[in-house]
């Protein structure tokens, strides 16, 4: 018999994959790699533009990394890179009106595939399950 908490950290991990494998095949659909669309989502969830720098440190990826992600997204016409009226070497991230297209359209698609997990699943054990879910990642992230 598995212990519990390997039990869980195997669920943890498999469902955390098969759900980044399930969004992952309609990005493709879309033409966008996650991180990609880690990028635009975090842009097109923020009220005022971010620099390269902030979007970098939100998303937790190195700022070289994140340029050729940029460039991909400027190249696609899903992005614009902008100068900083506060400061001409900094460079602003925001979103074309397809980016912010494809970020609606994406996001409808990310809350369909949530309800319709939702609906197979009794919503006391969904909500005792993320309890559980944000109870560890507060342990986590204090540890």
């Amino acid at each position: 018999m598995v212990p519990v908490d390997e039990r869980f950290t195997q669920a943890l991990q498999g469902g955390a994959r098969a759900w980044r494998a399930a969004l992952e095949r309609y990005l493709k659909s879309c033409g966008i790699t996650p991180a990609g669309w880690n990028a635009v989502a975090a842009v097109a969830g923020t009220v005022q533009a971010l620099s390269q720098r902030q979007l970098a440190e939100q998303l937790g990826v190195d700022g070289a990394t994140l340029v050729a992600t940029i460039d991909r997204l400027v190249a696609g016409g899903l992005a614009e890179r902008m100068p900083s009226p506060h400061d001409r070497r900094v460079k602003l991230v925001v979103l074309t009106a397809e980016g912010r297209a494809l970020a609606a359209k994406v996001g409808e698609q990310a809350a369909l595939l949530r309800r319709s997990i939702a609906a197979r699943i009794d919503a006391a054990r969904m909500a005792m399950a993320s309890d559980v879910l944000e109870e560890l990642q507060q342990i986590l992230e204090g540890a």
